[in-house]
Formats: C-alpha cells, structure tokens, sequence
C-alpha cells in the first residue's frame, strides 16, 4: 500500500478531488488539514526544494490578493516566510508519496505513482 499523506484545507474543492481521486483506488492518505495544524518548516522544505517556492504560492487565493502580494517582488525564502505564516497562501492539494511531491491537482502524476513502486524514477 503506498504511502501517500496530502496536505489542504476542508474548504478546497482540489484537495477534496485528491482525497477523491485516491479512495476511489482504494488508497488510505494521511490528510493534514492546514488550517487546523499548520504544515511544518521542514515538511514545508521539502516541497520548496523539489518545487520551488513560487510553485507553491497561489497566485489565485484570495489571501494572496489580500496581502497585496501581486505588487511584490519576493525571493524564495520571502516566499517561504509569507507561506508559513498564511496556509492561505499554498497551493493546495499538497500530496507526498516517498520522496514525490506535488502541488495542485496533479491527477497524472499520482495515477503514475500508483503504477511505479515508490523508489523507482520514470525514464524519459
């Protein structure tokens, strides 16, 4: 059984499709509910390092159009500071299976994980 955990909010529409997509296929995930408990810095790291930090920013959010965010340049880590402090912020569904990540609504790339065993890599 693999292990896949997702992080998101009740409120989303993509995280609720990921928990969808994965019980349909018989697939137990850990879930996280951001707003309840916050994702950890180093959970957080290992996103940002296989993603990068604009990847998990949600350009779309209301939180981010709040913050004013669209008239900001930031770096990286001005990035991971601002997602730490708001969930709001993340683009979520994030799914994790080993060392796999994503972030959004990645239907593809999760089928694939359950066709592969966790440790291989897909050839190009």
């Amino acid at each position: 059984m693999p292990d896949i955990q997702v992080f998101g909010t009740d409120d989303s529409p993509a995280t609720r499709a990921a928990q969808r997509f994965f019980r349909e296929r018989r697939i137990v995930v850990r879930y996280s509910d951001l707003r309840k408990r916050p994702i950890a810095p180093g959970e957080l790291r290992r996103f940002v390092e296989r993603l990068g930090a604009r990847a998990l920013l949600d350009e779309t959010s209301k939180a981010y159009r709040d913050a004013g965010l669209g008239y900001l340049t930031m770096t990286d880590p001005e990035i991971v500071e601002r997602l730490l402090a708001d969930p709001g912020l993340l683009r979520v569904p994030l799914v994790r299976h080993a060392n796999q990540v994503t972030a959004g609504k990645a239907e593809a790339t999760w089928a694939d994980w359950l066709r592969r065993p966790a440790g291989s890599v897909a050839k190009r």
